[in-house]
């Protein structure tokens, strides 16, 4: 399926592995020009060598981008992207009565507040320009909180809650915004997951990872590139009736219907 956003250009945070870097890939193949951003130099070049050896176009931005320094370093290197796909790192697992306020603090300014940031320096020229697609990466436990996880519970539901409204205003433009809910995909993150599991518990990492895969009804992990494809398509010109939604990709292993 030709997508129709050849020659748009993206910001990609955090791109440079797991999650993001399915993304930047899935959209440089469509010929989306992509601006990679993430804290390591030398990571960043390994997804975008692999799009230019491609034939793609890809610029690699070095910048934290939870900090005000690292957005402006972002956005003097992309001022009006067509595509905006926020992304961060989790904050660590932990017990509620362990977190302090600056645990909490932390958390919601990289989860919440730096895709409220990213989304108010770009959206209103989205608007102007009539095309926009921004994809926030956020997680399944936004509709299925995980006991763990309190922290990235908390604040990736109040970015959920934030741009709701706005993903309404924004949709007469052909402006969307939606949220990506991942389950249990093969990343860094799962594994290290897996890692301290397997240390608290005093069983092997293989027990852990086993018992794991079998609570999916997949009984596998996700892809990067399943993940990178399913955002490419909410970024075309197909997608343009699909906004304000929050869509789940976790092998089944949300219980609801709804």
């Amino acid at each position: 399926m030709e997508l129709g956003i050849a020659g748009r250009t993206a910001i990609i945070c955090a791109g440079s592995k797991g999650l993001g870097r399915g993304c930047a890939l899935a959209l440089a193949g469509e010929g989306v020009h992509v601006i990679i951003a993430a804290r390591g130099a030398e990571a960043l070049e390994a997804p975008a060598a692999t799009i230019r050896e491609a034939g793609g176009q890809a610029t690699t931005i070095q910048a934290d981008v939870t900090t005000d320094a690292g957005r402006a370093a972002l956005l003097a290197a992309c001022a009006e992207p067509d595509i905006l796909v926020t992304n961060a790192g989790g904050p660590p697992p932990g017990e509620f009565s362990q977190f302090s306020l600056d645990d909490w603090r932390r958390a919601v300014e990289a989860n919440m507040i730096t895709p409220i940031a990213l989304i108010g320096a770009t959206i209103q020229g989205m608007m102007g320009r009539g095309f926009g697609r921004i994809i926030n990466i956020t997680s399944y436990s936004v509709k299925m909180p995980i006991a763990s996880l309190e922290l990235s519970n908390g604040a990736r539901a109040g970015l959920t809650g934030a741009v709701a409204a706005l993903a309404r205003r924004s949709a007469p433009h052909n402006v969307t915004i939606n949220n990506l809910l991942p389950g249990p995909f093969d990343t860094d993150r799962i594994r290290g997951n897996w890692a301290r599991a397997a240390e608290v518990s005093g069983r092997s990492l293989d027990e852990v990872a086993r018992d794991s895969v079998r609570s999916i009804p997949a009984r596998r992990l996700g892809t990067t590139e399943e993940f990178g494809a399913t955002c490419a398509f909410l970024c075309s010109t197909h997608a343009g009736f699909i906004t304000g939604q929050n869509i789940l990709l976790d092998g089944g292993a949300y219980p609801g219907t709804m």
